[in-house]
């Protein structure tokens, strides 16, 4: 078996631990494993000849997720902003731990680090790429129920931060999903607002 593979099993039994679950399509997923194979499956869709550095944090940007509770973090945007950083770091830890121990280089695996803490967003199209994926996983997955928890003016803001985030190839992706009524005219206001 590649590497590649091999890399792919460690991150899916790592992420196959998350105790929380989700039901798609009639089946049961560990949540942070099944966003993992969405996150995979849009980052080929937007770039069918991704590098294995960035196939390889797709399936790892958000590895163990579940391990870094929230709720130890003040609550608040500073608390937010600091319980994300060190989830970034912590992910881009674990899939280098386990990269090493796979046989991956040092490069390959500063790469991939670099694309699961999103540096040089706007200079890295990998990066890029990997962001607009993030967006079309919510967007997807997350934003009905997202909707059902907000206020309306809440998921406009957050409408609009995502695709700020997102570059033409995301947006146009984005605007293949199906949504809710109530989704599309959220998304609507939030594209066009005033």
């Amino acid at each position: 078996m590649n590497k590649l593979l091999t890399a792919f099993e460690q991150f899916d039994a790592w992420n196959q631990q998350d105790p929380h679950h989700l039901v798609y399509d009639g089946k049961t997923f560990p949540s942070e494993y099944f966003y993992a194979l969405r996150l995979h499956h849009w980052v080929l869709k937007l770039d069918p000849q991704a590098s294995e550095p960035l196939l390889l944090a797709s399936r790892s940007q958000h590895i163990g997720r579940w391990q870094i509770l929230r709720t130890a973090y003040p609550e608040g945007k500073n608390g937010y902003l600091k319980w994300r950083t060190e989830l970034g770091k912590f992910h881009a830890e674990k899939a280098a731990e386990i990269l090493q121990n796979v046989g991956y280089d040092t490069d390959t695996i500063e790469k991939v680090k670099q694309i699961i803490l999103k540096r040089q967003i706007k200079t890295n199209t990998e990066v890029q790429c990997m962001e607009n994926a993030l967006c079309l996983v919510f967007l997807e997955h997350q934003y009905e129920d997202f909707i059902s928890k907000h206020e309306d003016e809440k998921v406009i803001d957050i409408l609009q931060k995502t695709w700020a985030k997102m570059s033409d190839p995301g947006r146009e992706s984005a605007f293949t999903l199906n949504y809710s009524e109530k989704g599309k005219s959220l998304i609507v206001k939030a594209l066009n607002p005033g």
